[in-house]
Protein backbone atom coordinates (compact mmCIF):
# COMPACT_ATOMS: atom_id res chain seq x y z
CA UNK A 1 0.00 0.00 0.00
CA UNK A 2 1.03 3.52 -0.59
CA UNK A 3 2.89 5.62 1.83
CA UNK A 4 0.36 8.53 1.04
CA UNK A 5 -2.75 6.13 1.13
CA UNK A 6 -1.52 5.05 4.67
CA UNK A 7 -1.35 7.79 6.09
CA UNK A 8 -4.35 9.15 4.90
CA UNK A 9 -6.30 6.36 6.01
CA UNK A 10 -4.46 7.21 9.68
CA UNK A 11 -5.03 10.31 9.97
CA UNK A 12 -8.90 9.72 9.16
CA UNK A 13 -9.21 7.37 11.65
CA UNK A 14 -7.59 10.01 14.00
CA UNK A 15 -9.55 12.78 12.91
CA UNK A 16 -12.36 10.72 13.86
CA UNK A 17 -11.10 10.83 17.31
CA UNK A 18 -10.15 14.12 16.99
CA UNK A 19 -13.79 15.51 16.03
CA UNK A 20 -15.78 13.80 18.88
CA UNK A 21 -12.67 14.52 21.78
CA UNK A 22 -13.45 18.13 20.61
CA UNK A 23 -16.94 18.29 19.86
CA UNK A 24 -19.01 15.37 20.91
CA UNK A 25 -19.36 16.46 24.39
CA UNK A 26 -21.36 19.60 23.15
CA UNK A 27 -24.28 16.99 23.00
CA UNK A 28 -23.34 13.91 25.33
CA UNK A 29 -22.26 15.85 28.32
CA UNK A 30 -23.89 19.15 28.28
CA UNK A 31 -25.70 18.69 31.60
CA UNK A 32 -22.06 17.44 33.41
CA UNK A 33 -19.35 19.79 34.48
CA UNK A 34 -16.68 20.87 32.08
CA UNK A 35 -13.76 19.25 33.93
CA UNK A 36 -15.45 15.83 33.50
CA UNK A 37 -16.07 16.70 29.59
CA UNK A 38 -12.19 17.75 29.58
CA UNK A 39 -11.06 14.25 30.86
CA UNK A 40 -13.04 12.16 28.91
CA UNK A 41 -12.22 14.37 25.77
CA UNK A 42 -8.46 14.13 26.82
CA UNK A 43 -9.07 10.14 26.68
CA UNK A 44 -10.10 10.05 23.64
CA UNK A 45 -7.58 12.41 22.30
CA UNK A 46 -5.17 9.80 23.19
CA UNK A 47 -6.53 7.34 20.98
CA UNK A 48 -6.28 10.41 18.11
CA UNK A 49 -2.95 10.16 19.01
CA UNK A 50 -1.91 7.38 18.88
CA UNK A 51 -3.16 7.43 14.70
CA UNK A 52 -1.75 10.68 14.20
CA UNK A 53 1.65 10.61 15.51
CA UNK A 54 2.55 7.50 12.94
CA UNK A 55 0.47 8.91 10.21
CA UNK A 56 2.20 11.98 10.47
CA UNK A 57 5.93 10.20 11.09
CA UNK A 58 4.87 8.50 7.73
CA UNK A 59 3.82 10.89 5.73
CA UNK A 60 6.92 12.81 6.57
CA UNK A 61 8.71 10.81 4.40
CA UNK A 62 7.40 11.71 0.73
CA UNK A 63 5.22 15.34 2.24
CA UNK A 64 6.44 18.22 2.83
CA UNK A 65 5.26 19.69 6.37
CA UNK A 66 2.84 22.10 4.11
CA UNK A 67 1.45 19.35 2.16
CA UNK A 68 0.82 16.93 5.05
CA UNK A 69 -0.96 19.89 6.78
CA UNK A 70 -3.40 20.97 3.63
CA UNK A 71 -4.34 16.96 3.53
CA UNK A 72 -5.18 17.13 7.10
CA UNK A 73 -7.35 20.12 7.12
CA UNK A 74 -9.27 18.37 3.94
CA UNK A 75 -9.31 14.98 6.08
CA UNK A 76 -10.49 17.21 9.10
CA UNK A 77 -13.43 18.93 6.92
CA UNK A 78 -14.29 15.76 5.61
CA UNK A 79 -14.75 14.51 9.14
CA UNK A 80 -16.70 17.36 10.14
CA UNK A 81 -19.31 17.48 7.50
CA UNK A 82 -21.09 14.07 8.43
CA UNK A 83 -20.21 14.61 11.90
CA UNK A 84 -22.14 17.31 12.80
CA UNK A 85 -24.93 16.96 10.46
CA UNK A 86 -26.10 13.68 11.01
CA UNK A 87 -24.65 13.43 14.79
CA UNK A 88 -24.93 16.66 16.02
CA UNK A 89 -27.69 17.59 14.11
CA UNK A 90 -27.01 20.47 12.33
CA UNK A 91 -27.98 22.46 8.94
CA UNK A 92 -26.02 21.25 6.02
CA UNK A 93 -25.19 24.57 4.47
CA UNK A 94 -24.10 25.35 1.17
CA UNK A 95 -20.58 26.90 3.48
CA UNK A 96 -19.41 23.72 4.15
CA UNK A 97 -19.12 23.71 0.21
CA UNK A 98 -17.28 26.89 -0.44
CA UNK A 99 -15.08 25.77 2.66
CA UNK A 100 -14.48 22.77 0.67
CA UNK A 101 -13.80 24.54 -2.62
CA UNK A 102 -11.29 26.72 -0.78
CA UNK A 103 -9.35 23.82 0.37
CA UNK A 104 -9.01 22.44 -2.97
CA UNK A 105 -7.73 25.46 -4.11
CA UNK A 106 -5.15 25.16 -0.85
CA UNK A 107 -4.44 21.24 -1.81
CA UNK A 108 -3.75 22.58 -5.65
CA UNK A 109 -0.96 25.03 -4.56
CA UNK A 110 0.43 22.43 -2.30
CA UNK A 111 0.78 19.65 -4.31
CA UNK A 112 1.33 21.10 -8.06
CA UNK A 113 4.52 19.97 -9.22
CA UNK A 114 4.51 16.88 -7.62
Amino acid sequence: MPVVLKTVILLAISNVFMTFAWYAHLRNLNDKPWYIAALLSWVIALAEYMFQVPANRMGFTVLSLAQLKILQEVITLSVFLPFAVFYMHQPLKLDFLWAGLCLMGAVYFMFRGV
